[in-house]
């Protein structure tokens, strides 16, 4: 079985760096992504790399943080990364790793397109 855990979560201040890690134990997948989720709200994405069969790395990014955040995918190593920089208090929340079979007409940003989802890291911005 297929499993994801996440590290690297913390507490920083605003306008700070966080890279989180996210190691998986399988390769049935072709994309790792990145959803968080805060106190008394959805979760919702944040980032996804996408590899599809072929060596060739596509990412998608929410609105809220493109610029800031970038994700990228170790492949010996079977890793994916979130480099999060210049970071709000609203960027406050548990970030879960989580790892799916998806194509270029998928919603990236729809939880259940995901199979796999780590337990979660906590990422707290102090203002």
């Amino acid at each position: 079985q297929v499993q994801l855990a996440e590290s690297g979560g913390g507490l920083v201040q605003t306008g700070g760096s966080l890279t989180l890690s996210c190691t998986a134990s399988g390769r049935t997948f072709n994309t790792m992504g990145w959803f968080r989720q805060a106190p008394g709200k959805n979760r919702e994405f944040v980032a996804a790399i996408n590899w599809g069969d072929g060596p060739t790395y596509v990412t998608h990014f929410a609105d809220s943080v493109k610029g800031r955040f970038t994700i990228s995918r170790d492949y010996v190593k079977n890793m994916a990364y979130l480099q999060m920089s210049s970071l709000k208090p609203e960027d406050t929340a548990i970030y879960f790793c989580t790892g799916g079979r998806l194509d270029s007409n998928s919603d990236y940003a729809r939880p259940t397109m995901y199979n796999l989802w780590g337990q979660g890291t906590q990422v707290t911005v102090s203002s």
